[in-house]
C-alpha cells in the first residue's frame, strides 16, 4: 500500500549539525565546479563544439559549470529518440512509472543539501530559498507518483444494463520542457516529472541561466532507472532551437514557465498547424505576474509589513508569486510603509554562501540592467523610501527597494519588475483597493491582511488571482496545499501541485462494450 504523501519539511539551520551538513555540501560543490555537461540524448552523451558558459551570480567571475549548446540538428535527433521511447514508455504501467519518482525522491532526499548547495552557486539562492526548492521539487516527485497511482484506473462512469463503460486516460507523445532560472530545481522538475510519470517522453530546454542544475537532475532520473529516451536533455542553443520544437509537427504538447512575452509568442506558434500534424497541441504556460497585497485598518499591522518584506525581498523579487505592490488603506498607509521601511534595511544582502545573509544577487547582467532602469522610472513615479542602488562589480547585487505614493497606473505598478522593488499605493476604501489589486494584465497571486470578515469574503469574491491569501504572504505555495497557478496574462491557470494537474498530460478515452 503506498504511503499518503506528506510536505517534505524544511531544514532547520538554526540546528548545528544541520548547519554544519550545509557548509559541507557547498565545499563539495566547489570541488566540482567548472566541469563539462553533455546533451543527452536517448541516453547517448553528446558534447558539442560550441558551449554556453553558467557562471555564479554573485561572483561572476566563476564559472559553475559548462554545457554544450543545442542545434536544430541534435533536436530533430531528440525527437526521435524521445518518439522511439514513447512507444515502450506508455505501456509502462502506472505503478512502475510511479516507482521511478519515487525512488528519485528518496535519492534526492539523501542528497538534499548537495542540490541546494548547486541552487546557491548556479543561481545565488540564499540557504533557507535553496533549501525550499530542493524541498519543493521532493514534493513534486512524491506527490505525482501517487496522483498517478490514484489515476491509474481511470474514473468510474455509469453503466447500463447489458452495457459496460470504462473512462480512462492516456498519454499524449512528445512533450517540450521549457524550464526557468527562478526555480531550477523544483518547477523544473516538477514539469518534467508531471509529463513522464503521466506515460509521455519529453524533451527538456532549462533556462540558459541554470543549466548544470538540471544536468544534475537528469543524472539523477537516470540513476533512479528511468529508462533511455524518456527524458532527453537538450540545453543550450538560441531561442530558434526551441521554437522549432514548438513548431515541429511531432510535439504533442509544451510545458513553458517564463515571461509574459515568451510565452504568448509559444501560444501562438504552437496554435499553426504544420504539415504532417495529427492534433491541437497542447500548451500548459505560467508567465508572470504583479502580484499585491492589500492591508486595511482592521489587520495586523506587524504582520503585514512582515508579509509584504518576505514576499518582496525573497530570492532578491525574482519570483511570479513576489509582491511588487502594496496596496494599503490610508488610515494604517504611514505605519505600515513606515515598518516596511524600517524592516528592509535591516536585511543583509550578500554572498548566499554565507549563513546570515537574507538576499543574494540577481541572476546575471541583462536582469541587473533591467530593474536598475525601472527603479530609476520609480525615481520618477514615486518617492524612494530605501534601496534604490546596485553593485555590479563582483556580482549582480541591489538593494531592496521601496518606494511610495505611488499611482496605480504607474510602470511599476503595471508592469512585472522581477526584481526586488516594491511599490506602495494608498487607497481610502477596500472597495477601492479591490480595484486597483484587479487593476493589471496579470492574475497570480495576491494576499489581504485584515480581521475584517466582510473583506476577506468580498475578496475571496472579486480578487481575480488564482492563488489567493489570507494573513500571510503571496508567496510559498506548497504542492498538495496550494495548487498554483493564475489567471489573466499570468498564464494557462494549469495548478501545479494540484489534484487535476496531471491531467493536462494526458487524454481521456471512453470505452463502451455491450453485452
Amino acid at each position: 500500500m503506498t504511503v499518503p504523501y506528506k510536505h517534505e519539511p524544511f531544514t532547520n539551520f538554526t540546528i548545528e549539525q544541520e548547519a554544519a551538513a550545509f557548509r559541507q555540501a557547498l565545499a563539495y560543490v566547489e570541488t566540482q565546479l567548472g566541469q563539462v555537461y553533455p546533451i543527452i540524448i536517448g541516453g547517448k552523451r553528446i558534447v558539442t563544439e560550441e558551449k554556453v558558459v553558467s557562471t555564479n551570480p554573485a561572483n561572476k567571475q566563476q564559472e559553475v559549470g559548462v554545457v554544450s549548446k543545442a542545434t536544430k540538428a541534435l533536436a530533430d535527433e531528440a525527437m526521435e529518440a524521445a518518439l522511439s521511447a514513447f512507444e515502450t514508455w506508455k505501456r509502462v504501467s502506472p505503478k512502475a512509472r510511479a516507482d521511478v519518482l519515487l525512488r528519485a525522491a528518496a535519492m534526492l532526499r539523501r542528497r538534499k543539501h548537495e542540490f541546494s548547495a548547486w541552487l546557491v552557486k548556479e543561481v545565488g539562492k540564499p540557504w533557507k530559498e535553496a533549501d525550499a526548492d530542493t524541498a519543493e521539487a521532493i514534493d513534486f516527485l512524491e506527490y505525482y507518483a501517487r496522483q498517478m497511482i490514484s489515476l491509474a484506473e481511470g474514473v468510474p462512469v455509469l453503466s447500463r444494463s447489458g452495457e459496460s463503460n470504462r473512462f480512462f486516460y492516456v498519454p499524449l507523445g512528445v512533450g517540450l520542457i521549457i524550464s526557468p532560472f527562478n526555480f531550477p530545481l523544483a518547477i523544473m522538475a516538477g514539469t518534467t516529472v508531471a509529463a513522464i510519470v503521466t506515460g509521455n517522453t519529453v524533451i527538456l530546454r532549462p533556462s540558459d541561466r541554470a543549466p548544470i542544475v538540471a544536468a544534475k537532475f537528469v543524472e539523477l532520473m537516470e540513476e533512479a532507472g528511468l529508462p533511455q529516451g524518456v527524458l532527453n536533455y537538450l540545453p543550450g542553443g538560441e531561442a530558434e532551437v526551441g521554437e522549432y520544437i514548438v513548431e515541429h509537427p511531432q510535439t504533442r504538447f509544451i510545458s513553458f514557465t517564463g515571461s509574459r512575452a515568451v510565452g504568448c509568442r509559444i501560444y501562438e506558434r504552437a496554435a499553426i498547424v504544420q504539415p504532417g500534424q495529427k492534433w491541437l497541441k497542447r500548451v500548459i504556460a505560467e508567465m508572470g505576474g504583479k502580484d499585491a497585497i492589500i492591508v486595511d485598518r482592521d489587520a495586523d499591522l506587524e504582520l503585514a509589513a512582515q508579509s509584504i518584506v518576505a514576499s518582496a525581498f525573497g530570492f532578491s523579487g525574482q519570483k511570479c508569486s513576489a509582491c511588487s505592490r502594496a496596496i494599503v488603506l490610508e488610515d494604517v498607509y504611514d505605519e505600515v510603509l513606515s515598518r516596511v521601511v524600517e524592516l528592509t534595511k535591516q536585511l543583509k544582502v550578500g554572498n548566499p554562501q554565507e549563513q546570515s545573509t537574507f538576499m543574494g544577487p540577481v541572476i546575471d547582467q541583462v536582469s541587473y540592467d533591467k530593474i536598475m532602469s525601472y527603479i530609476e522610472i520609480g525615481k520618477q513615479e514615486g518617492k524612494l523610501m530605501t534601496g534604490g542602488e546596485g553593485d555590479d562589480t563582483t556580482g549582480f547585487f541591489i538593494q531592496p527597494t521601496v518606494f511610495a505614493d505611488v499611482a496605480p497606473t504607474a510602470r511599476i505598478m503595471q508592469e512585472e519588475i522581477f526584481g526586488p522593488v516594491v511599490a506602495f499605493t494608498k487607497v481610502r476604501t477596500f472597495d477601492e483597493a479591490l480595484e486597483v489589486a484587479n487593476n493589471t494584465d496579470y492574475g497570480l497571486t495576491g494576499a489581504v491582511i485584515s480581521n475584517n470578515r466582510a473583506h476577506l469574503e468580498k475578496a475571496r469574491e472579486e480578487f481575480h488571482v488564482g492563488n489567493l491569501y489570507f494573513n500571510r504572504g503571496c508567496t510559498g505555495a506548497i504542492v498538495g496545499y496550494h495548487p498554483f497557478g493564475g489567471f489573466n496574462m499570468s498564464g494557462t491557470d494549469s495548478k501545479a501541485g494540484g489534484p487535476d494537474y496531471l491531467l493536462l498530460h494526458m487524454q481521456a478515452k471512453t470505452v463502451s462494450e455491450m453485452f
